[in-house]
């Protein structure tokens, strides 16, 4: 079967329990597969050799910073890149469609946007505004980058490019337990509190490519709300209403009991964890700190390199 020219690119840390499915999903049919691994000490790289992906190892900051690495870096000579999560795979209907449509797309389409399935405790969160998260996840080779942040970041494509979207669909399926779970929501309210520091007491240049993103308008417009909107509500105050508007305003309790947990435990416990650890790191800040300053606790407290 014919390979398609379309290159991988996944990033892991111990994923064992998913790696095997990530790429048996793509059934071989991808002419590279990119690992850049963060030194597991499990049997990833085993399983990524096995699918014969070439593997290269490089010492974790962040998603993006570890990401742009790959792009940068990996001998990618494919038209097309995609980038996909070791505990994602592809629905059989995916690969079929992108065989049919790259090679016959004109040469102004730059990148498609596909819809993501996000499940949890093993079932499809439908409701509750997750579903149908609309993400860039195949572009051109050179024509897209990653935002450099902490957290949420965004392919972005060079101006004047157009895009089109998929049918079928990217499963985000997480195998590990609850305990886990909690434990990544906890690193990641971290790092949620840099990016809104950040921002606040503009201790860095904030990267802000997807507000000129004109064909990416679901995550503009989430990434407006989340911004000007959310994040100026009061502390505390903020996650309950959040987690209103998704349990009942948008059904989020037609879920059952397992979406009743995802929502409360990811709309209103982290987005609570998020303002905690927001107010606990204002707490340190005194009037005469420079940016220099904040930075230095903001270290200390997160133990991230900031600069």
């Amino acid at each position: 079967m014919e390979k398609l020219d379309l290159s991988v690119l996944i990033l892991t840390y111990n994923e064992e329990l998913h790696l095997e499915r990530c790429l048996a999903s793509l059934e071989g049919r991808c002419k590279d597969i990119f690992i850049v691994d963060s030194f597991s000490k499990d049997k990833t790289l085993e399983i990524a050799r096995k699918h014969s992906a070439q593997v290269f190892q490089r010492v974790w900051t962040n998603y993006a910073d570890q990401f742009q690495w790959g792009l940068d870096n990996c001998p990618i000579e494919t038209t097309w890149v995609m980038r996909l999560d070791a505990d994602e795979y592809l629905e059989p209907d995916l690969l079929p469609e992108i065989a049919q449509v790259l090679p016959q797309i004109e040469s102004q389409t730059a990148g498609y946007y596909i819809r993501r399935k996000y499940f949890f405790l093993g079932k499809w969160v439908r409701f509750g505004a997750v579903y149908p998260l609309i993400l860039l996840r195949i572009w051109r080779h050179k024509a897209g980058r990653i935002e450099q942040r902490w957290m949420d970041e965004h392919i972005v494509l060079n101006d004047g490019v157009k895009t089109s979207q998929l049918t079928g669909h990217i499963v985000d399926d997480n195998l590990n337990n609850t305990r886990w779970w909690t434990d990544k929501h906890n690193k990641y309210a971290d790092r949620e509190m840099l990016d809104i520091l950040i921002r606040k007491y503009k201790l860095l240049g904030v990267d802000d490519a997807l507000s000129d993103d004109a064909d990416n308008a679901q995550a503009r417009i989430k990434r407006f709300v989340k911004e000007f909107v959310y994040n100026r509500l009061p502390v505390f105050v903020r996650p309950f209403l959040y987690f209103l508007y998704r349990y009942f305003i948008r059904l989020g309790f037609l879920d059952g009991v397992r979406g009743f947990a995802f929502h409360f435990f990811q709309g209103y416990w982290y987005r609570s964890l998020v303002d905690l650890r927001v107010y606990e790191a204002e707490r340190l800040f005194r009037p005469e700190d420079t940016k220099e300053d904040k930075i230095r606790k903001l270290e200390a407290l997160t133990g991230l390199k900031i600069q």
